[in-house]
């Protein structure tokens, strides 16, 4: 799906519980063509856990067990996990780009910090490593924000990008995915290439 909607297939790696693919697409492709991107993995795996159910019926139970158990870990509101990607999305569809990513990362800790909760009421192995595992993941997918947001504003500087929608906006951080902008500086108006422009000339 990812080289469908313009991707860049970099790795596919399969392990005996699941697969991971690793692909490199655009930080300005539409919301819509990610959205499918992300979804493709979830649909994926409920179709291989038919498949294997239907190779091996006798083994239906342990198939299910293992199958609810990644798929749910998998969409937990978590980046990178897909749910935290998907709830990212979300965000991006309503607020600028960095405080998309900073809202996702919020809802992950608050997450997190539930889970470790749980684990000081009820102790538990399995949670306390799991969670520490994600909150490790989160902690080093939040540094590279600025990273992120970077490489997003030099993409559309380096390409031209056909949006729909536009907004007037004051700062760069205001820029957000799936739209062009208008910025207002002062008494000054720029179109967003000459803005970025200024930006990058300037380095």
């Amino acid at each position: 799906m990812a080289y469908l909607c313009g991707g860049k297939v970099l790795k596919i790696l399969i392990y005996p519980l699941g697969g991971i693919s690793k692909f490199s697409t655009s930080f300005n492709l539409s919301l819509v063509k990610e959205f499918l991107i992300l979804i493709f993995g979830p649909i994926f795996q409920i179709l291989a856990c038919c498949f294997l159910v239907f190779l091996f019926p006798e083994k239906q139970n342990l198939i299910f067990t293992y199958h609810w158990g990644i798929l749910f870990f998998n969409l937990l509101p978590i980046y990178p996990l897909d749910g935290g990607k998907l709830v990212c999305l979300l965000f991006h569809h309503f607020l600028p780009y960095k405080k998309a990513f900073y809202s996702t990362f919020l809802l992950g800790y608050l997450l997190l910090f539930c889970f470790f909760y749980f684990c000081f009421v009820s102790f538990s192995i399995n949670v306390f490593f799991f969670t520490a595992f994600l909150f490790i993941k989160l902690m080093m997918e939040f540094r590279k924000v600025p990273y992120y947001y970077e490489r997003f504003l030099l993409e559309r500087y380096l390409n031209h990008f056909c949006f729909q929608k536009s907004k007037v906006i004051s700062s760069f951080d205001q820029f957000q995915r799936s739209y062009r902008h208008l910025i207002k500086d002062g008494d000054n108006y720029y179109l967003e290439r000459e803005y970025l422009e200024k930006k990058y000339k300037s380095c």
